[in-house]
């Protein structure tokens, strides 16, 4: 079952942390995170939230990265290596990633437009936002299929430059440049934010407890859009863990990585929520606003800050591209990974530079699609009678594949239990043998927590795809 990385392994364990803090921290912790926080009433959902990273995000992460280490395999061959009859969960894992990069691509393309934009407010230059209605620019560009498919290519070329060059020379190399600026820049746009008048409201918003949304059956609805949110945020059940735990060498430790990396990218996601709710109470914006928050609200605060605006909207949409970037290329990996198994399997040498581009050209191709759509606007058929392309993509990947294949992984880590699990994270046989001291924790939250909780995803997935009110 185990063999030798012919793929590439990482470098060193802050590079391997670093990368994958940057898969974990994407799109979902700086635009989906202070919105579903706002929905969800603030300090309530925070709450819940962080229960959540530790009763689900922290066993699943493990259990992720031991099959991919065990095994040194991407997802497909990972879930195969511990019975042919489960090779069906890695192909679930494997889609998933796939139908996202079409969405995530035209998003990333999104924050490229942006963060050029405000270059250009910076000087006066006729390609910036100058001083134009928010919601007004955000529509211009988005109905427009030129500059959204141009972009959209732009951010997957981009990302295909990164991955083509391997794991440790261009995956790790970059994420341990491109996340600590992240970090500084988060740091730099929440002391302009918090320092703006009436920024107080928002960070009350955010960290004064109040429980209100939790009346009636509200507390359900929290639940569930807390558990989906952390669950996204981590990068679970969607073939990315297995896969950098595949490039882990048998002396790290798994248990600390598995702590570690759902503390950076919540403390990331918070920190989010500190940036982006100060600036919206203080400009009078909607804290539930949505998607929009991110075009739409806060470009109006960018542009109501004066001859400052430009620079803190460049550094602002600059980081939102790094993360967006860094989940990127752990989503392509993820895919490549699979198809460069199938070539040793078949004795054949993996050309890694040749993989990246097929995925890449594929991966444009359904980015272009999806930006074609313009989020709904256009005339292109929308299967499930879902408002855009975007949300049939997600549906599937997001709403049911992802939330699938985890509830399988915790019948299988938590209820059959593979024979090799437990030595795997002591790495036993290594230098750095290490007591399993969460194992009682690991199996308890594997076998009772873990599986209703991603049922009461699943059906959150459901209620807010299709409108079925269930939690109301």
């Amino acid at each position: 079952m185990e063999h030798h990385n012919q793929k590439g392994q990482w470098g060193s364990r802050f590079g391997f942390l670093m990368a994958a803090v940057g898969s974990a921290v994407g799109l979902g912790n700086l635009w989906k995170f202070p919105y579903v926080m706002g929905k969800g009433g603030g300090f309530a959902f925070l709450f819940i939230y962080l229960i959540m990273v530790a009763l689900v995000g922290v066993v699943i992460l493990l259990s992720e990265l031991a099959l991919g280490r065990k095994t040194g395999k991407g997802v497909i061959a990972a879930y195969r290596g511990i019975s042919q009859k489960y090779t069906f969960i890695g192909w679930m894992s494997w889609i998933s990633p796939v139908l996202i990069l079409g969405f995530y691509s035209m998003l990333g393309g999104y924050c490229i437009k942006y963060t050029i934009a405000n270059v250009g407010d910076f000087f006066r230059a006729s390609w910036g936002v100058n001083g134009a209605d928010s919601a007004a620019f955000f529509k211009g560009f988005y109905t427009d299929p030129v500059q959204t498919v141009a972009f959209t290519v732009l951010f997957v070329f981009l990302t295909i430059l990164i991955t083509r060059v391997g794991v440790s020379k261009g995956i790790e190399k970059f994420s341990a440049i491109a996340m600590p600026a992240l970090f500084v820049m988060l740091c730099v746009v929440i002391v302009r934010s918090v320092t703006l008048p009436g920024a107080s409201e928002g960070l009350a918003f955010v960290f004064k407890p109040n429980f209100d949304v939790f009346k009636g059956m509200g507390w359900i609805s929290v639940l569930a859009s807390a558990s989906g949110q952390m669950f996204f945020s981590l990068s679970l059940g969607m073939a990315i863990m297995v896969t950098y735990g595949s490039y882990m060498k048998k002396n790290e430790d798994l248990q600390e990585n598995a702590i570690i990396i759902p503390i950076a990218d919540t403390l990331i996601a918070v920190m989010a929520g500190v940036a982006i709710m100060p600036a919206v109470f203080a400009s009078g914006q909607d804290p539930a606003a949505g998607p929009g928050l991110l075009f739409i609200t806060l470009q109006t605060v960018f542009s109501a800050m004066g001859s400052l605006g430009p620079v803190f909207g460049t550094i602002f949409y600059g980081l939102v591209f790094i993360a967006a970037i860094t989940s990127s290329i752990s989503l392509v990996e993820a895919v490549s990974s699979a198809i460069m198994d199938r070539a040793i399997e078949k004795n054949k040498p993996v050309n890694r530079t040749k993989i990246s581009l097929a995925v890449g050209i594929f991966v444009a191709l359904e980015g272009a699609l999806v930006a074609l759509d313009g989020l709904g606007e256009s005339k292109l058929p929308h299967p499930l009678g879902l408002g855009s392309l975007l949300d049939f993509f997600d549906l599937i990947s997001e709403g049911i594949l992802m939330p699938v294949a985890a509830l399988l992984t915790a019948v299988i880590f938590g209820w059959i239990k593979p024979a090799w699990l437990d030595s795997e994270i002591e790495n036993k046989g290594t230098d750095r043998e290490k007591k399993f001291k969460m194992r009682g924790y690991f199996q308890f939250c594997l076998k009772w927590i873990v599986p209703p909780v991603m049922i009461l995803v699943l059906a959150g997935q459901m209620d807010s795809f299709f409108g079925l009110n269930w939690f109301n």
